[in-house]
């Protein structure tokens, strides 16, 4: 198949994740309500804008993807280093409105989700710099990325608008 055609189809999965984490009426620790779709899903008032958001932005963040490049940009390994700083800060901020609101249950869960998924990332990113590049493993490192933003990552810690 082609790498054009792969990458699009990656791209249109990421809704699946996406509608994951906006798939209750209220944050749970399988759809904690991520940030990169809740924002959008509540200015617009449509969890479709939401869902989509995340394969808008995988579209636009490596383009090469589509002409099967095998390298993957220096700018992803500061995103991830990016993100995972703010997780932290975001996760310190909000425990305790998170406590209050949604539970200990809910915030110990989607505290270890989120470090499970920055220690998959963060090992899939080492592997990647000491292994041969391939597209494939271009595009599924950026995919698991995009699917931790669109499903986990920054999730809702607080009183419901």
């Amino acid at each position: 198949m082609k790498p054009g055609l792969v990458t699009f189809i990656g791209g249109l999965a990421l809704t699946i994740p996406a509608a994951i984490g906006l798939s209750t009426g209220v944050p749970t620790a399988l759809g904690p309500f991520p940030a990169m779709t809740a924002v959008p899903a509540l200015f617009v008032s449509s969890r479709i804008v939401g869902v989509v958001v995340p394969s808008l932005i995988f579209f636009a963040w490596n383009p090469g993807l589509f002409r099967g490049k095998n390298k993957l940009p220096k700018r992803s390994y500061g995103l991830l280093v990016v993100v995972t700083i703010l997780s932290v800060i975001w996760l310190v901020v909000g425990w305790k409105d998170g406590l209050h609101y949604q539970g200990v249950e809910y915030v110990h869960k989607v505290c270890v989700g989120t470090v499970v998924w920055i220690a998959l990332l963060g090992t899939l990113f080492a592997l990647y710099w000491t292994r041969e590049s391939s597209f494939r493993l271009n595009l599924a490192v950026h995919w698991l990325l995009s699917a931790w933003l669109a499903w986990y990552a920054f999730p809702y810690l607080g009183e419901l608008p």
